[in-house]
């Protein structure tokens, strides 16, 4: 089982590796569901851990339609993963009418070799995710869907999932996520089949132990948000 741990800060990295887990979702900003982090963090993260680290290439929050001009400025947030040596990044891009935006996809999954790509959760917005599927797995570079089924969480959306994966075939990985915790991830990988997971307490809260009020939670020095479960 592959337990990918989103975390913001390097503290949490650091933890998050410590408690096992296999993988490492780098992101900013988690409250708005994770944005591109700086490259300081990214370059004492990936220099720092062990296990891989795969970048969020997000430059804003909100929906996922970009611009010309966003394109650009993801291509250049890419630049830095790539200096920094992480083991890859995560995007996702869709059309204004919900569907995956392919000409964009090919390009920032191109410009982004020889670094594998995970799609992100931008896959749930769709109307039906498991077209969503059957797009992604062709375009060669992109390993991975990240995908709670189009629900909130896991649970809900397990069903959905199980259509991903068998659409996805040998093809592609899907990953899932939504709520997905350490003491919920058998039981979501025995109603699914999934052999990845994704989730922020993965493999436990990674937030400090003694309480602290939420003004003066330990954040990183770049990141201030509220924390959200993702």
């Amino acid at each position: 089982m592959i337990k990918e741990a989103c975390v913001e800060t390097f503290e949490e990295a650091v933890l998050a590796e410590k408690r096992g887990a296999t993988r490492i979702e780098l992101c900013s900003d988690l409250a708005n569901d994770g944005l591109t982090p700086s490259f300081e963090l990214m370059e004492q993260a990936c220099s720092t851990l062990k296990v891989p680290v795969m970048v969020m290439i997000r430059p804003r929050a909100g929906n996922f339609v970009y611009s010309g001009e966003e394109i650009s400025r993801m291509k250049s947030e890419i630049d830095m993963a790539k200096m920094a040596g992480a083991a890859g990044v995560v995007f996702g891009l869709l059309t204004s009418a919900s569907k995956i935006d392919e000409e964009n996809t090919k390009i920032l999954t191109e410009y982004a070799r020889p670094l594998p790509v995970t799609f992100h959760k931008a896959i749930d917005e769709m109307h039906n995710p498991v077209e969503g599927v059957s797009v992604l797995k062709e375009i060669s570079g992109i390993k991975r869907i990240l995908t709670s089924g189009g629900m909130p969480t896991a649970l809900e959306g397990k069903e959905k999932i199980c259509e991903m994966i068998k659409e996805a075939g040998d093809k592609i990985v899907i990953l899932v996520a939504g709520k997905v915790l350490d003491t919920n991830v058998e039981q979501i990988q025995k109603l699914t089949g999934a052999g990845e997971f994704h989730g922020r307490n993965i493999v436990g809260s990674l937030l400090p132990a003694s309480p602290v009020s939420p003004s003066k939670s330990p954040r990183g020095r770049d990141f201030k948000k509220k924390e959200k479960t993702k």
